[in-house]
């Protein structure tokens, strides 16, 4: 890239973002975010040809005619071959038409576009990356026996070598997963304002975005505030995995770890109610099987004008599908939560709308995205990254 381009581009980017993100948005980062989108795109190819879906769609077909024409379960395989069709029509691998419902057509011969190239290229840009590729592959080997019914996604993901790319993935040496645990620490710090704090952390997984957190406190000269910082997480494997190594970093921190559903009442892990000035959580509230009922419970355990900040993959538009939901629309908890209409019409990601009317309606008040994804999605459709806060009412 021309060094003029480039230093427009630094110029956009300082004028949508809040200045202490800029330095994390730099042009390394954003060329290893470049690079795990058209990874994940190649690989979209790849699982359209393996689960039949190519051949399905030699004659025009919607996502349900085309899941029936390649054998695939219909209820398992709804959201990931429509994730997978869309994916190649914004690439303009395939032809969408514009009817209602949609259909898709395969005009022309698919590119012949190898994953691996783009691997490569990674691995001499930044290897530090390679864990959201190595989880990328995992998913995408499994798509055609979790699609047919003949695996579930989470024994797929979720086995011996699932777990190791999990371990590497959830890690803030993973660059593309720690700028998650790394926008939250820094809204989290906004809303503390400098105020003393109770902390209840939600799936806290293996406690990367915790360390984030607490090293960003501490560098702050704020971490003395904080009197209680619960770790909760519902797996127990996590929970021991984040335990020892949280404590070997976090000494003097009153860190304390428990066990926690978010698709069931706080009480029943012994979260009283109105006990915690701040409730966080890193890319957790998103699988939450009945949304409202989950924000029902954090409301009632935030003190009078406690405050709730998560970090999330935030969907900038609503029919964008988004790279990192070639892994997560294996997972029925991603896939099938209960709907709402007006701000939960899907599983997974939602957009700045539908996370603002989400909270409103389910009695928070404020709700801030930071950065503002709304203001910086023209420019940027591709940016995701952002912390949504809002108070108690």
């Amino acid at each position: 890239m021309p060094i003029a381009s480039r230093r427009n581009q630094q110029d956009e980017r300082a004028a949508l973002l809040p200045a202490e993100l800029v330095p994390l948005f730099d042009d390394h980062f954003i060329a290893s975010w470049d690079l795990i989108e058209e990874y994940i795109a190649r690989l979209a190819l790849v699982v359209f040809r393996s689960t039949g879906l190519g051949e399905a769609c030699r004659h025009d077909a919607t996502v349900e005619q085309a899941i029936a024409r390649a054998g695939l379960s219909p209820t398992i395989a709804r959201v990931p071959a429509a994730w997978i069709l869309a994916m190649l029509a914004s690439r303009g691998w395939i032809e969408r038409t514009p009817d209602t419902p949609t259909r898709y057509r395969l005009e022309r011969t698919t590119p012949a576009l190898d994953p691996a190239e783009i691997l490569e290229r990674q691995s001499v840009h930044d290897p530090s990356c390679l864990p959201c590729y190595a989880l990328a592959a995992l998913a995408a080997q499994h798509y055609r026996p979790v699609l047919r019914g003949e695996m579930t996604g989470e024994q797929a993901l979720f086995g011996s070598e699932g777990i190791s790319a999990w371990v590497k993935y959830f890690s803030n040496d993973n660059p593309l997963y720690a700028i998650s645990n790394s926008v939250g620490a820094l809204a989290a710090d906004r809303a503390l304002s400098g105020h003393a704090a109770t902390i209840l952390e939600l799936g806290g997984g293996l406690g990367s975005g915790t360390d984030a957190l607490l090293a960003h406190l501490h560098e702050s000269g704020r971490a003395s505030l904080v009197s209680q910082y619960r770790f909760t997480e519902i797996s127990a494997l996590f929970l021991k995995r984040a335990k020892r190594p949280l404590l070997a970093r976090h000494p003097a921190a009153p860190l304390a770890f428990e066990a926690l559903d978010i698709d069931q009442p706080f009480i029943e892990s012994d979260v009283l109610p109105g006990s915690f000035s701040l409730v966080y959580g890193v890319n957790v509230l998103h699988v939450a099987r009945d949304l409202a009922a989950t924000l029902g419970e954090i409301r009632v355990a935030l003190k009078p004008g406690g405050v709730l900040v998560v970090s999330e993959c935030v969907r900038p538009f609503d029919t964008t599908p988004l790279h990192l939901e070639i892994v997560f629309n294996l997972l029925s908890s991603f896939r099938d939560p209960i709907l709402v209409p007006g701000w939960r019409p899907n599983g997974g990601f939602l957009t700045p709308e539908q996370w603002t009317a989400a909270l409103e309606a389910n009695g928070f008040v404020d709700v801030r995205i930071f950065p503002d994804i709304a203001a910086i999605r023209a420019a940027y459709p591709s940016f995701v990254v952002a912390a949504i806060a809002a108070a108690r009412a």
